[in-house]
């Protein structure tokens, strides 16, 4: 319990830090976004009436009351609101998660699989005569810009094959080639950890004494190597979170998908400062609840660490 309540304390403290860095970073931006759009001649909005909307929206107090503001705001759930649209960020987030979610969690899930599926078919001596060929597939992989996949597959697949369609698809129809652009560079680093965890494994003694025993290859694999080079994998996993987030923006760009990564980039156009940072904590929390999970998950995997906690809790 104290391993719990000390790990979720780093969280907040990762996470007032990221919220802290964002704010002051997004004031430095040069430009008002707010006037831009409202000093627009086409809206035909009085001095007085735009002096009203920057009172609203809080933008001429001091940082400091900005940022406690803010803050504040945060905590309770308020995000403000899109200097763009007057829309609640709020409910732009609560829009655009879903599709977001849904995206990243079947691509993480693909990217899991084809991992797995190099690291162990390249690990069986069943399959050595393709060996260096699946062991050759990750460093191509990592290599394939995320934009550049995704146009090549809507151009080969949709367009020149007709297979699956990016016009006016189905729900699933329309995941696809998306999840495809995602999971493929997702699933890269995995295969090289994974693939390199089971070669360290495989060569530790305990290793030699089970197969001087008699048992086989693929036993020891499944029985002894593979629960031993999952946690350095699982380690990466919580890592590539970022590379997800960044990949979703792109993926869902292309595609014309909507989600946080298509906001995410009209944010960034239009200089909306508080969806933006919705966005950067939103990311931040992700990332520091994921990486907290692998970190509790590991005591539960390496019996190693299970009896480390326990000393450290009792120190």
């Amino acid at each position: 319990m104290r391993y719990l309540v000390r790990r979720a304390g780093q969280a907040v403290v990762v996470l007032l830090v990221a919220f802290t860095g964002a704010f002051l970073l997004l004031q430095a931006l040069p430009g008002d976004a707010l006037m831009i759009k409202y000093e627009n001649p086409e809206l035909g909005l009085s001095p007085q009436q735009i002096a009203d909307v920057r009172e609203r929206f809080g933008v001429d107090t001091p940082l400091y009351a900005q940022y406690v503001h803010t803050l504040l705001g945060f905590v309770a759930g308020d995000f403000g609101y899109s200097l763009q649209t007057g829309t609640p960020v709020r409910q732009l987030l609560g829009e655009a998660v879903p599709h977001t979610l849904i995206l990243g969690g079947i691509a993480l899930v693909v990217a899991v699989l084809i991992a797995a599926g190099i690291a162990f078919l390249s690990s069986v001596p069943r399959f050595g005569w393709i060996r260096d060929a699946l062991r050759s597939l990750p460093p191509l992989m990592v290599s394939i810009p995320t934009f550049w996949f995704g146009i090549m597959l809507v151009q080969v697949v949709s367009f020149q094959l007709g297979w699956v369609s990016v016009i006016a698809p189905g729900p699933i129809e329309g995941l696809i080639l998306p999840v495809i652009t995602l999971a493929v560079p997702l699933s890269a680093p995995l295969a090289q950890i994974l693939v390199r965890s089971i070669d360290d494994v495989a060569a530790q003694p305990f290793v030699t004494v089970v197969r001087a025993r008699g048992a086989s290859p693929s036993w020891i694999l499944r029985r002894n190597v593979a629960k031993n080079a999952i946690l350095p994998t699982l380690t990466m996993a919580g890592l590539l979170l970022g590379d997800l987030i960044g990949g979703a923006v792109l993926t869902e760009t292309v595609f014309a998908r909507p989600g946080i990564g298509r906001i995410t980039e009209q944010s960034v156009t239009n200089q909306d400062t508080p969806v933006l940072l919705a966005i950067v904590v939103l990311a931040a929390a992700a990332f520091v609840v994921v990486n907290l999970i692998v970190d509790l998950l590991y005591p539960l995997l390496d019996p190693r660490l299970a009896s480390r906690v326990k000393e450290g809790a009792t120190a």
